[in-house]
């Protein structure tokens, strides 16, 4: 990798600076660990200086979406009313809802009421009930470039259990992203966050992870947090990705409803929560992009 450039030619990454004074050490190291048997990425995966401005800016209009949302979410409104909120604040600021016919789906944002893990499709005769948590995830196209983040939000008087239930995969989460550093691996922040939400009594959903994304709305790699210590992919600086994990109450096995082929559930009915953040992997740890 190292050798397919000249030390006094302009870095690949288009930062203008030379590449032995920009990449040549990053690259070197990548292919150490390679040579060692890691998984590594591409240089396809890590985001130039010029691309992560970017998508920064598409994090905005993303950020602002999910603050909507938390203004004006209550008991009595519909999803629909929610995607809604979203579609308006993202046309406001010229984005695009990345959602929005991906792949099929018919809304601009996903909403998981309860029991539903993720990918819940809004509705006019979905109407948020008092006690109820659920997860707003929302994503956001401008000028090409990906953000990607969700909330839970709790409406109303919500039990004790369901509160902590939120707030503790919150919790596994900023703990899974003290372990976000510059050539630690992925299954570190997995493991953190598995062994977090074991100790809790909670299990972590395994067919459902994270996911590179900038350039592309789903990129490599994909993200679990059912993983190992110092396994999965080589964290190097410039990798995007989210970390999402899918927390249930009860037991970690999910199904698609067959009536519309997008909302997970759980198997045993039990309660499930999940945050999203967007994450840069830095020279000297993270940088939280969209929340």
């Amino acid at each position: 990798m190292a050798n397919k450039i000249g030390r006094n030619d302009a870095c690949w990454c288009g930062s203008g600076k030379k590449y032995k004074t920009c990449h040549e050490a990053i690259d070197r190291k990548i292919e150490m660990f390679k040579n060692q048997g890691a998984l590594v990425p591409s240089r396809a995966l890590l985001k130039t200086p010029d691309q992560i401005e970017k998508i920064k800016e598409s994090a905005k209009i993303n950020i602002a979406c999910l603050d909507a949302v938390a203004e004006q979410i209550k008991a009595g409104m519909s999803t629909a009313e929610i995607d809604k909120i979203v579609y308006d604040t993202t046309i406001k600021y010229h984005g695009i809802p990345a959602p929005l016919n991906y792949e099929g789906f018919p809304k601009s944002v996903c909403t998981s009421i309860n029991d539903a893990v993720c990918h819940g499709i809004p509705s006019e005769d979905e109407i948020l009930q008092d006690g109820d948590i659920i997860n707003v995830d929302c994503s956001t196209i401008l000028d090409g470039y990906f953000s990607d983040s969700s909330r839970m939000f709790m409406i109303g008087n919500v039990s004790a259990e369901d509160k902590k239930l939120v707030e503790d995969v919150k919790k596994a989460c900023e703990l899974g992203l003290e372990q976000v550093k510059p050539w630690g691996f992925l299954g570190d922040m997995g493991q953190t966050i598995n062994d977090f939400c074991k100790s809790q009594g909670y299990s972590v959903v395994r067919e459902i992870g994270g996911h590179g994304v900038g350039l592309e709305f789903h990129e490599e790699p994909w993200v679990s947090y059912v993983t190992k210590k110092g396994t999965d992919m080589l964290m190097v600086p410039g990798m995007m990705f989210t970390i999402e994990p899918m927390v249930n109450m009860g037991a970690p096995d999910v199904f698609v409803d067959s009536d519309n082929d997008w909302t997970v559930y759980t198997e045993d009915g039990s309660k499930s929560a999940q945050w999203e953040f967007q994450v840069l992997v830095t020279e000297d740890g993270y940088e939280i992009i969209s929340y």
